[in-house]
C-alpha cells in the first residue's frame, strides 16, 4: 500500500487530538484531555516512561530540583531527597501512564506533521513509514532534545573536551583538570557548585553580567514569573528562559564554590579559543582542558515548521497554549510552560483549547 492510500485510510479514522511528547506537559495535556472525552492518543520518541528527566546525570537527587511537581490527579508517593531524579521521576511517570490508563504509543520519533491533502481541515503527523491524522494537535516536545552551543572562532581547534551539560558525566570526571563553565543560567551555577570541590581550577565566563536575586521562591513569585514569558509569547516574540525573570540564586550546595570565589571572579566573554584553552579580550590566555557548555536549548518544534507557524517577530504567537495562526496547534513545553512551573496548568488549558478547537470545526 502506498504513503497516499495509506494516508487516506487514517483520514477517515481521525482522532480528535494527538499529543506529540510524554513528558510532564503532555502527560498532564493527555490526563485532561481523558476526562474531557477527548479521542487521542500520545506519540514520545522515548522507549520508556519518565520524559526528559530519564536521561539526565546522576548526580540530580530530588533535593536538587526540589521534587518534580506533582501531576494533575495523583500526588507523587514519599521518596527520600537523595534518591536520583534520572530514576524517582520515570518511575512516577511510569505509574501514573499505568493509573490513569493514558494511550502512549513509544517509541514514535515525529518527523513533521502537516495540512492533509484531502478536505475536511485535518492534520497530519508522520513519524518514519507511519501516519496519524487527528482534527487538532498538542505540541509537548519541550527543549531537552535540542542542546545548543554557539559558534566561537576557533572552537573547532581546541584540543581538549567539549561536552555539553545535556551530556554532564558527573563531577568525578572532572578530577584534577581546568575547567571552562560558559553561561549565565541557572545551570551553569549548578555545575560551578559541582565542579569546585574536585577541579583544579574552575573558570566562569558570561556574555551578560549574572542577575542575581535574594528572594524565596513562593507561588506567587511562580505566577509573577510565568506572566511575564507568557506575555512575550502572547506578542509573538521568541519566549525568554523563566530563569531570566526570576535570577539566580545560590544553595546549599554550591557554598563551597563561592567560598573559592568563583561567581565573584566571573569574567566577560572570551575572544577566541584555541588549541590549549581560550584567549581573552585583553589578549592574556587561559590555559582550559574542558570546556562545559552551559548555554541551555533550542525548542524542539522543527517538525511543525510546515505549518508555518512562527509569526514576524521570530517565535511562535500563542493566545494561551493556542497558536494564533493555526487554532488547532496547542503548544505546552514552550515559553512560560517549559518548566515544571507551567506544565500543568498548560496541559489543562491545551486540553480545553482543543475542546475549542473541535466545537469549531464539527
Amino acid at each position: 500500500m502506498d504513503s497516499a492510500r495509506c494516508r487516506v485510510v487514517l483520514i477517515v479514522e481521525a482522532l480528535d487530538s494527538l499529543v506529540i511528547g510524554a513528558g510532564q506537559a503532555g502527560l498532564s495535556a493527555s490526563y485532561h484531555l481523558k476526562r474531557l472525552g477527548i479521542e487521542h492518543v500520545v506519540l514520545d520518541a522515548n522507549a520508556h516512561p519518565g520524559g526528559a528527566w530519564q536521561h539526565r546525570w546522576d548526580a540530580l537527587t530530588m533535593h536538587d530540583v526540589h521534587r518534580v511537581a506533582d501531576l494533575p490527579g495523583m500526588e507523587q508517593s514519599p521518596g527520600a531527597d537523595d534518591e536520583r531524579a534520572n530514576q524517582y521521576v520515570p518511575r512516577y511517570f511510569a505509574e501514573y501512564e499505568q493509573v490513569f490508563d493514558l494511550p502512549v504509543i513509544r517509541p514514535v520519533e515525529v518527523e513533521r506533521v502537516e495540512n492533509a491533502s484531502s478536505p475536511g481541515g485535518l492534520l497530519v503527523t508522520t513519524a518514519d513509514d507511519r501516519t496519524w491524522a487527528s482534527r487538532t494537535i498538542i505540541s509537548a516536545t519541550g527543549t531537552w532534545t535540542r542542546p545548543f552551543i554557539p559558534y566561537y572562532p576557533g572552537i573547532e581547534t581546541f584540543a581538549g573536551e567539549q561536552l555539553h551539560t545535556v551530556a554532564y558525566p558527573g563531577p568525578d570526571h572532572f578530577d584534577g583538570r581546568r575547567v571552562l563553565v560558559v553561561g549565565g543560567g541557572a545551570s551553569a551555577v549548578q555545575f560551578i557548585g559541582a565542579l569546585a570541590p574536585v577541579a583544579a581550577a574552575v573558570i566562569w565566563t558570561t556574555r551578560r553580567e549574572p542577575v542575581w536575586s535574594t528572594r524565596e521562591f513562593t507561588p506567587e513569585i511562580g505566577r509573577e514569573v510565568v506572566a511575564k514569558v507568557e506575555e512575550r509569547v502572547r506578542q509573538g516574540l521568541p519566549p525568554h528562559s523563566v530563569v531570566s525573570v526570576t535570577g539566580l540564586r545560590l544553595r546549599e550546595q554550591e557554598r563551597e564554590a563561592e567560598r573559592l570565589g568563583i561567581y565573584a571572579a566571573r569574567r566577560p566573554m572570551f575572544q577566541r579559543i584555541e588549541a590549549g584553552g581560550v584567549r581573552w579580550a585583553d589578549s592574556t590566555f587561559e590555559p582550559v582542558d574542558v570546556i562545559v557548555w552551559a548555554t541551555g536549548f533550542r525548542y524542539a518544534i522543527e517538525h511543525l515548521a510546515p505549518l508555518g507557524l512562527r509569526s514576524p517577530r521570530g517565535g511562535i504567537q500563542l493566545d494561551g497554549t493556542t497558536a494564533v495562526a493555526d487554532p488547532r496547534v496547542q503548544l505546552v513545553g514552550y515559553g512560560p510552560s517549559a518548566s515544571t512551573i507551567g506544565a500543568n496548568r498548560a496541559g489543562r488549558i491545551a486540553a480545553r483549547g482543543v475542546l475549542t478547537a473541535l466545537r469549531g470545526v464539527r
